[in-house]
C-alpha cells in the first residue's frame, strides 16, 4: 500500500509539473500571438480616424476597405514595398557574399594581426547602435550628400559583424584536414573555398540570408533618417504617413502593417527548418 501510494505521489506530482510547464507555455504562446491577432482584425475595419473606431478583440465586421485605402491614400504604396524589397534584397546578398568570404578567411587562414583584427570587430559589437547613427548620418548625408537614396539605404549593411562571428564560428567547426588533403592535392585557394566550403556551408549561409532579410525589412531608425521625400520611404517608415497631428487613420496603418508581415510569415512557415538550425549553428566549437 505505501508503494502504491509512493508511486501515485510521483506520477501527479510529474503530472502537475508538466501541467504547469503546458500551461505557461500555451499563455506565453497566446500573449505573443496576440498582438498579430489584433493587427489583423484590426485591419479589416473600415478607414475611419482612430476617434471614430471601435477596438475589440472580436471582429464585428470583414471589410477590405482598409486595403483599399492603404493603396489610393498615396501613389507610393507600391514604392514602399519595392523599396523595401530592393533594400532587404540587396542587403541579404551583400551580407551573405562578404560575411562568408570574411567568416572564411578568419577561420581558416592564417594571417599576421588576424586574432587582433577579430577582437576588434567583436569589440564594435559592444557599442549600442544608437551611438553610432549620429557620425554615420553626417558621414552619409554630409559628407557623401547621399540623403534620399539606395546607396544611404544599403551601405551601412552591407555587411554586419554578427554574420561575419556567425560564419567564422561555423567554419571554425569544418575538420582541417579536408582542407589539407585538398592543398595537397593541388587545390588552389579559390577553389577550396567554391567547392569545398561553400557546399558545406550551405546551413549558415541559408540562415544569415533569412535573418538579415528580416533585419532589413523590419528596420525603421535608418530609413526615417535618410529620407525626406516619401517616393523612397520604405514600408515601415511609410506607415507613419497614417499619423496625423490630430488623428491616425488606424484600420489603413493596420492593413499595411499586414501587408508588411506578408513576407516575413512566408519566409518563416516556407523555411522553418532553417530557423530552427539556426538556433545551434556556430555553437560547436572548432
Amino acid at each position: 500500500m505505501a508503494l502504491f501510494n509512493n508511486n501515485f505521489r510521483s506520477k501527479w506530482s510529474l503530472y502537475t509539473r508538466n501541467g504547469l510547464i503546458i500551461t505557461f507555455l500555451i499563455l506565453f504562446a497566446l500573449a505573443t500571438i496576440f498582438p498579430i491577432y489584433f493587427m489583423v482584425i484590426s485591419s479589416f475595419g473600415d478607414p475611419v480616424e482612430a476617434g471614430a473606431m471601435s477596438y475589440s478583440i472580436f471582429p464585428t465586421k470583414i471589410s477590405f476597405e482598409s486595403y483599399k485605402f492603404f493603396f489610393d491614400f498615396s501613389p507610393h504604396s507600391y514604392d514602399w514595398l519595392l523599396n523595401s524589397l530592393i533594400v532587404a534584397t540587396v542587403t541579404m546578398v551583400s551580407n551573405v557574399f562578404f560575411a562568408t568570404l570574411a567568416g572564411y578567411a578568419f577561420a581558416k587562414i592564417d594571417f599576421k594581426g588576424r586574432n587582433v583584427l577579430f577582437a576588434l570587430l567583436l569589440g564594435s559589437m559592444m557599442i549600442p547602435y544608437q551611438v553610432t547613427q549620429v557620425p554615420l548620418y553626417i558621414l552619409i548625408v554630409n559628407i557623401f550628400d547621399l540623403q534620399n537614396t539606395y546607396t544611404a539605404l544599403i551601405a551601412p549593411s552591407l555587411v554586419t559583424v554578427y554574420n561575419i562571428f556567425l560564419v567564422k564560428q561555423f567554419m571554425s567547426s569544418i575538420p582541417k584536414e579536408i582542407l589539407e588533403a585538398a592543398k595537397i592535392e593541388g587545390c588552389s585557394q579559390p577553389k577550396l573555398f567554391g567547392y569545398i566550403i561553400l557546399p558545406l556551408s550551405k546551413t549558415v549561409m541559408a540562415v544569415m540570408a533569412i535573418l538579415t532579410f528580416m533585419e532589413s525589412w523590419n528596420t525603421f531608425f535608418w530609413p526615417f533618417l535618410v529620407t525626406n521625400t516619401m517616393d523612397m520611404q520604405t514600408i515601415q517608415v511609410g506607415l507613419k504617413n497614417f499619423r496625423f497631428a490630430n488623428t491616425t487613420y488606424f484600420a489603413p496603418m493596420m492593413a499595411g502593417a499586414t501587408i508588411s508581415a506578408v513576407p516575413m510569415f512566408i519566409l518563416f512557415f516556407s523555411l522553418q527548418k532553417y530557423f530552427l538550425e539556426g538556433v545551434t549553428v556556430g555553437a560547436v566549437k572548432g
